[in-house]
């Protein structure tokens, strides 16, 4: 069968090899919007709407937008029967539920990392974006939106400052005034590659999907002009296809960055501590004032910065305390467990 459209999608050989494996009469397609118990899927013939609640879909997984699934038809109405394995998953903990997950989007390649000119540069919620993107197994990229609110000098001082939180990764700067950077965006997208956008309210992702869409898709919002902050313009996960090649998975603004299960991805967003770390006097040195500890050595130097050692902490006691809570309820009576 020709699903030569799919292809535009990220339908390749290796997707094909999972489906053929699947003992069923549907057709796979791609999630490219969930919305109360309901997807739009992507397929060969277009777009259809499938029921994805528990009674209606004989996947166990709850479906979330880039999705890969198998989908039927029975009496006009289209159901999702199986969830392909996932490639990649971007997750983060639940905001409502303590020892919950919650994925975001799924099979990306590239997490685009927004971050606008015109507000405040926050290290900490940078870093907690680069976790969740390692962790996915996907690309972070970082894009500053807005540089035609910023002169030469405040540009060139808000890439070293994102360079040394997150070393190593690629930082386009971009303006959909003058169109640079948008090239570069667009190139990191194909040959048909998947990427979703993460950033705060306000921080240029709706304009910058219209910008690569060349169409106003996306509903854009002013910022408040006090602190820069917007509002939710996009309510739901959508993906889009974008015309020069690949598609683009645009989320709501994120305010909360919960981990979930994220130890190693956290040890490589922060390698430049764990490294040192390898040079302290005892292998559980929690780097709080031990004897021998090489970070702390490193930190008196000014080669680390004590706000950066101390977010890593906090991390690492956070998912010290989501591991503890989820091994509690684990050995709770049945009755007694949270649902």
């Amino acid at each position: 069968m020709d699903r030569s459209e799919l292809v535009h999608f990220g339908w390749d050989a290796e997707w094909a090899t999972v489906f053929a494996d699947v003992e069923t009469s549907g057709v796979p397609g791609r999630i490219s919007r969930v919305e109360r118990g309901e997807s739009d899927v992507v397929t060969e013939n277009g777009v259809v709407r499938a029921l994805s609640d528990s009674q209606r879909s004989q996947s166990s997984t709850a479906p979330v937008t880039g999705d890969w699934v198998v989908v039927s038809e029975l009496d006009e109405v289209w159901t999702i029967d199986t969830i392909l394995p996932r490639r990649t998953v971007l997750v983060r903990r639940d905001p409502g539920e303590r020892e919950e997950q919650q994925p975001l989007s799924a099979n990306v390649d590239v997490v685009f990392l927004a971050h606008g000119f015109d507000r405040p540069f926050r290290a900490g919620k940078l870093e907690r974006f680069l976790v969740l993107a390692w962790n996915a197994g996907a690309t972070p990229v970082v894009v500053l939106t807005k540089a035609d609110l910023s002169d030469t000098e405040q540009s060139a001082e808000l890439l070293g400052i994102v360079q040394a939180v997150a070393p190593g990764v690629e930082v386009v700067i971009t303006s959909i005034e003058s169109g640079v950077g948008l090239d570069r965006v667009r190139e990191l997208l194909q040959p048909h590659r998947s990427g979703t956008l993460l950033g705060e309210s306000g921080a240029g992702k709706s304009s910058l999907v219209n910008a690569l869409l060349e169409t106003e898709a996306q509903e854009t919002q002013p910022v408040r002009s006090g602190d820069a902050k917007g509002r939710h313009t996009t309510i739901t996960r959508d993906m889009l296809r974008i015309p020069t090649g690949g598609v683009l998975i645009d989320t709501p603004g994120v305010r909360a960055v919960g981990l979930w299960d994220a130890e190693d991805a956290l040890y490589q967003v922060f390698s430049d501590i764990t490294d040192a770390a390898a040079g302290c006097r005892f292998n559980d040195c929690a780097h709080v004032g031990e004897p021998g500890c090489a970070v702390r050595s490193l930190v008196d130097d000014g080669e680390i910065d004590p706000r950066r050692l101390d977010r890593y902490q906090q991390m690492i006691d956070e998912l010290a305390e989501i591991e503890q809570r989820l091994v509690e309820r684990e050995r709770a009576p049945k009755g007694r467990r949270r649902r």
